[in-house]
């Protein structure tokens, strides 16, 4: 994983805002196919999720399941 999904992860939204800040992508997959949202939505991350969600991340994309990050919610 990325550091912006360790942060999102665990709910650090300051650094979170600092990586996107400083560039890191919010579209970025690991190697599940998740992406910083579904992993902040999977732990109930509700503050980053809406941050990552007004940066751009992209809420209909699929991991290697096809679970977006709504149905990680």
């Amino acid at each position: 994983r990325t550091a912006l999904s360790w942060a999102a992860a665990n709910g650090q939204e300051a650094v979170v805002r600092l990586l996107v800040e400083k560039g890191a992508d919010v579209k970025s997959k690991d190697i599940n196919g998740q992406m910083p949202l579904s992993v902040a939505a999977a732990k109930g991350e509700e503050a980053v999720v809406r941050l990552l969600v007004k940066k751009g991340a992209d809420v209909e994309s699929k991991d290697r399941d096809g679970r977006t990050p709504l149905s990680w919610a």
